[in-house]
Formats: C-alpha cells, structure tokens, sequence
C-alpha cells in the first residue's frame, strides 16, 4: 500500500486530476482516500493554490476559473446548451412587470425568446441585448448608460450603478462567472460585482442562468451567496448534486 505522508507531489497530483474531473475536492475525502492528515490536504490545496490550479474554500477546494474569454468569443461556444436555458427564462418572466437583463451571451439569446407584445419594462446594461430587443412595440425599454466594457459588453461604473438605485425589480436576471454552493455566486471583474450586487439588492426575484462549465467554479470577486439567490436554471448535463444542500432551487431544462 503506498504511503502517501511521504509522497507531495504525488498526493497533488491526485488532487490535480480530481479538481480537473469534478471540478471541487473536498478536505476531509481526500484525506481519508490517501490516508494523511486533513492538515497535509489543507497544506497541499495551499500549494496548488498559490500555482494557481485551485481556489481554496470552506472544507476544501475547487478548480481555478480562467479568465473569461471577450463577449463576441462566448457567444459562440455552447451555444445549443444556452438557447435551452435561455428559452426557459423567458418563460419565466411575468407579464405586466419591471425586469432587468445582466449582459451575456444566454442572455442575448433569451431576447430573442420573450413575445414580443408581452407589456413589459425592460432593463439591461447591454448594448447588444438593447438593439435586439429594440423593436419592441409594447412596454418600454431602457439602456442604462456608463462606459462600455469589451469583456462582459456591458455598461458599468458608478453611473451605471446610480440609475440602478433608483429601480425597483420584480426580476432580475443576472448573470454567470461562477457559481459555488460555499463561495455563493462570484465574478471575473471587480466592478460587474458590485454592479450586479446593486441590482439584486434592487429585485423581488433573482435568477441566474448558469452552463456547465460556470457551476461549482469560482471567480475572484464575491457578488452574492446562494441564499441570496432565488432560481437557477441549467441544463440536464449540468451536474448539481454539490448544491443539494443549500437552498436554491435549481430548474433543469432538457
């Protein structure tokens, strides 16, 4: 039998190949599979941390999320899993309510999915997600200014976050860098975070489309825990069972 309290770099290469397959590994498993100390796991997660493989959190740890690629790159990729969520969130939408969009590439192909004489008042901070609703006869429809971001293709900054004080939502649909049972829902850059925390502190209802490869990843910046989220909605190939414990609940869409 191996023993792995002399073997580091073999007890992170394990720990390597686990975060790369599931995506998160917890502590007290890992210690318990090759029979060290939950203190040698915790030792070696603080070494892969500081190469960058892995994100420390409560118990444990999960893979390190890249930097996201620019808007035009990511609406190419996944496409046919994000029109099926993006069709269910239309759906969820009430009529006759105020509801903002959050900029991102399932949520420009859910515009393309809301009936177009449904009375609504829609807000967005994205330029491409206004132009494709601009047609629209019924409600209104509000473009919220600030300076344009190429990697997110939203508006943000404090302009931005003013106008959003002064709304009131009955939805908002927010969107995705990262989502975590433990770390809750995170984002690649500092002022979409605080933005989109402004917005939830706004909404009766938030609900945050995710794909795949956003769940149990976990970017830099903190936006909300998943108690503070109200609906998230997935794909059926999106494993959930790490969320079986918080109480979000999760829409599968086939």
């Amino acid at each position: 039998m191996t023993d792995y309290n002399a073997l580091p770099e073999q007890r992170q290469g394990i720990i390597q190949k686990m975060l790369k397959e599931t995506g998160r590994v917890i502590g007290v498993d890992m210690a318990r599979q090759l029979g060290v100390s939950e203190h040698t796991i915790r030792r070696d997660l603080q070494v892969l941390a500081r190469k960058g493989v892995c994100k420390k959190v409560y118990g444990g740890a999960v893979s390190e999320l890249k930097q996201s690629a620019s808007f035009a790159v990511r609406q190419g990729q996944n496409s046919a899993e994000k029109e099926r969520i993006a069709r269910h969130c239309a759906q969820m939408i009430g009529a006759d309510s105020c509801i903002f969009i959050d900029a991102g590439s399932t949520y420009l192909a859910m515009a393309d999915f809301i009936p177009a004489g449904m009375e609504l008042t829609i807000v967005t901070n994205s330029p491409q997600i206004a132009a494709a609703l601009s047609g629209r006869k019924s409600g209104e429809l509000i473009l919220l200014g600030g300076k344009v971001n190429p990697q997110t293709g939203s508006t943000l900054g404090s302009d931005t976050v003013n106008q959003i004080r002064n709304m009131l939502f009955d939805q908002a649909f927010i969107g995705v860098c990262g989502l975590d049972p433990q770390a809750g829902l995170t984002a690649v850059y500092y002022d979409d975070a605080c933005f989109k925390k402004e917005v939830i502190a706004q909404s009766n209802e938030t609900i945050a489309a995710a794909t795949a490869d956003k769940m149990s990843q976990v970017a830099r910046y903190k936006v909300a825990s998943c108690e503070e989220l109200d609906v998230v909605v997935v794909s059926n190939e999106t494993p959930t069972e790490n969320f079986r414990h918080t109480s979000l609940r999760i829409d599968t869409v086939a």
